[in-house]
């Protein structure tokens, strides 16, 4: 059993955002492909907040602390990357992407969203559950619920900045290519069932539980950004046309959430 692990009394959803808002900045600064993720998970953290704010979890405040020890997966894992330090394996095969100029930006966003649902939210459902992880199910799934809405209002989103997306819609009955498989519910409905798996592990088994996740997550990471025949040149055509400056994608993935959201940083 797993006691509750509460985030740092310092740190709260506001300073998740501040923090999301300094990644993206520093993206569109050194036009940086890391902040694509970060522009689309400023958007489920902001809505998260509301969330809580209106009630729309049983429990906001265990919300709140689910959603502080989620992101700081994320954040933790992103300065572990740029100082040298130990990661998940997932994490830098997505970090590690952000270099290469010939992927789509939909892989670069999945390639984020693998490791972080996949993996990252499991992980922190254990550690605030606390010993009783079904108390957990109904917010986990709501959260699940925001993040899926607002990742495919992205994925319209990017529609503008890849004209010719659609195109991978001529292999949707690949069922071989991860790429065109990927599905948030089912990432959803694997990131609790490696939930019930973890919370049922202690010591030695808890960690190993991880790494084993890790590695095949990393697997599937993998699938989505090597490609080969037809699939290998639909996504050459769609990239052919895609927007290529870093900067001014991040700040279309940004902007409206930007215009709409007010920090709360006082006190």
């Amino acid at each position: 059993m797993h006691t509750v692990k509460d985030a740092s009394p310092h740190v709260t959803i506001d300073g998740i955002l501040a923090k999301l808002q300094a990644i993206i900045t520093e993206s569109e600064a050194t036009n940086s492909r890391l902040g694509y993720f970060a522009a689309l998970y400023y958007k489920v953290t902001a809505s998260v907040k509301e969330g809580v704010a209106k009630g729309r979890f049983s429990d906001g405040p265990r919300m709140e602390n689910l959603d502080v020890i989620f992101a700081s997966r994320y954040l933790d894992a992103l300065t572990a990357w740029k100082t040298g330090k130990p990661l998940t394996q997932s994490w830098r095969l997505a970090f590690e992407a952000s270099k290469q100029s010939n992927l789509l930006v939909l892989q670069h966003l999945l390639l984020g969203m693998s490791a972080h649902i996949n993996l990252d939210l499991g992980i922190a459902a254990v550690e605030v559950a606390g010993g009783n992880l079904e108390s957990l199910h109904n917010d986990f799934d709501e959260i699940n619920t925001i993040i899926s809405a607002l990742t495919y209002q992205v994925l319209n989103d990017i529609d503008r900045v890849s004209p010719l997306l659609s195109l991978l819609g001529l292999h949707a009955a690949d069922s071989t290519s991860i790429l065109i498989q990927f599905s948030i519910d089912n990432a959803r409905d694997g990131a609790w069932c490696f939930a019930e798996a973890l919370a049922s592990k202690k010591g030695a088994d808890y960690n190993t539980c991880i790494v084993a996740r890790d590695q095949t997550i990393s697997q599937l990471g993998n699938g989505l950004v090597k490609t080969e025949g037809f699939m290998r040149f639909t996504i050459w055509l769609i990239h052919l046309f895609e927007w290529k400056n870093p900067a001014k994608i991040i700040r279309l993935l940004h902007e409206a959430t930007k215009a709409r959201i007010v920090l709360n940083t006082a006190g």
